[in-house]
């Protein structure tokens, strides 16, 4: 299947296509209102929930204006190159969980976004009061896999 039609296909059948798809995929995070599907072979993610999309958007459109600094980015209009995405995705996320359970061991993964959020909203009140600086410190620090080297022929 080339790329064209696969992106036909894949906006036809993911109408509420999940946020933290790159994350899901990359097993950094789970998601009690993530669903996978396939397409030729290919992985996608839908989201199960309206409320629970809105939530990821809000979390997510806080996030980049706040790790900014950290991304060393003035401006992130629209799609994030993907290295940045998944910084801020599984970094922000690792944050948050920080924030919302400081007596927990740091985990490497985030079992359930959804739930993460709905804990957050219940302990802070709103998205908006969250520990920015706290989250942010997750985000500069976490490093993704490393480049692998140029191979030799």
């Amino acid at each position: 299947m080339d790329n064209e039609t696969f992106r036909k296909t894949y906006r036809e059948v993911n109408e509420r296509s999940c946020l933290y798809e790159k994350s899901v995929l990359t097993n950094q995070c789970g998601c009690s209102q993530a669903e996978r599907f396939c397409i030729a072979e290919r992985e996608g993610v839908h989201c199960l929930s309206d409320n629970g999309q809105h939530q990821c958007s809000e979390f997510l459109r806080l996030l980049r204006l706040q790790a900014r600094f950290a991304l060393r980015s003035s401006v992130l209009p629209g799609a994030l190159p993907h290295g940045k995405a998944i910084r801020i995705q599984v970094g922000g996320l690792r944050g948050l969980q920080r924030a919302v359970q400081p007596e927990q061991p740091p985990e490497t993964s985030v079992e359930d976004v959804f739930g993460l959020l709905e804990q957050a909203g219940t302990r802070f009140g709103s998205l908006e009061k969250l520990p920015f600086q706290t989250i942010i410190q997750e985000i500069a620090a976490y490093r993704g896999r490393p480049r692998r080297s140029p191979r030799r022929r």
